[in-house]
């Protein structure tokens, strides 16, 4: 099979097309022949090793000091199961599946092996497989993160980087979940956000959410750029920090935080749930939740998929088809 490895960390002109052998699966995995992929801002922090303050030296003892433990980067897909384990009893071949690789990775490739009590689940009938791989990263991020904040219908919510993959989907599922909703992005992603359901949007060229007086239930940060030493005067008393892309400073202030003030701070790594999967896919299919696409690029051009991703200019997803 046709996959792209990365024996080094630097810039997307490390990634290289290789010929590998096609993966066979387990007794209890399903084989799955990719659709659709996508390059998300985790595969580029990964490939870069470009990671939030003071987290560099930990990333390189996760994903391997020298060079990746791990050498196909990708953690969305969407395509066919072509074979089953013989003690696979939930999916069969010809099913039209969509998976969150998570921290294992190695979707950007042809053919990827799942276990079948993963992060795996049916595609939704209504969403194209472009879709359809766009739906695990933003989104089990979002819930995650939305459920240790404990997320009440009511509260007041603002998405800070309401624009990327997790903020879309995070304004779509605080929207579902009954939530005030404020979307702080740039001025030519306004009207995107208010289309997803945004109540409220803020120009961040323009306003500084931080000084206009609002104050909010929960305070979700996808862009890295409102930590709680800004925040803080935004959040009301009992108010929750979620930082998505949190540095070790972040990190360290918790414990503080919590013994010091009625406030939290909810960071580190989302955790992976099937169930969070399947409950997406219920959503998708009742029409509650739409991953956004930006650009689609095929797998022979990832390396520019890539090259965009770094770029910072993405709205949503980033999806590279495979025919």
């Amino acid at each position: 099979m046709k996959a792209f490895v990365y024996e080094t960390y630097g810039a997307p002109d490390v990634l290289r097309l290789m010929c590998l052998a096609k993966p066979i699966p387990q007794k209890d995995e399903v084989l799955i022949r990719l659709h659709a992929t996508t390059v998300t801002s985790g595969d580029s922090r990964v490939r870069s090793l470009r990671m939030p303050v003071g987290l560099g030296l930990i990333a390189r003892i996760a994903l391997g000091f020298f060079r990746p433990r791990r050498p196909i980067l990708g953690t969305e897909l969407a395509g066919e199961i072509e074979a089953v384990g013989s003690e696979v009893v939930n999916f069969k071949a010809g099913d039209q599946v969509f998976a969150f690789g998570g921290t294992s990775m190695g979707c950007h490739a042809e053919y990827k092996c799942m276990r079948e009590t993963g992060m795996l689940a049916l595609k939704p009938r209504n969403l194209t497989p472009d879709e359809a791989a766009a739906l695990s990263f933003g989104g089990t991020t979002a819930l995650d993160f939305f459920r240790r904040g404990n997320l009440k219908r009511g509260e007041k919510v603002l998405i800070n980087g309401a624009s990327g993959s997790v903020g879309t989907a995070a304004v779509q599922l605080a929207r579902y979940f009954g939530a005030d909703v404020t979307g702080v992005c740039s001025s030519a992603n306004l009207e995107m956000v208010r289309s997803l359901g945004a109540d409220h949007v803020i120009d961040y060229t323009e306003e500084d959410f931080t000084k206009n007086g609002e104050v909010y239930d929960v305070i979700m940060d996808t862009a890295g750029t409102a930590p709680y030493f800004r925040s803080k005067g935004s959040l009301r008393p009992g108010g929750r920090l979620l930082l998505v892309l949190a540095g070790l400073p972040d990190m360290l202030a918790i414990p503080w935080v919590s013994m010091t003030t009625t406030r939290a701070i909810v960071a580190g790594v989302a955790a992976e749930c099937q169930e969070d999967l399947l409950f997406l896919a219920e959503l998708a299919e009742a029409g509650h939740f739409r991953p956004v696409i930006d650009r689609r690029f095929a797998f022979e051009q990832i390396v520019e998929a890539h090259q965009y991703v770094d770029s910072g200019r993405k709205k949503g997803n980033v999806v590279v088809t495979l025919g």
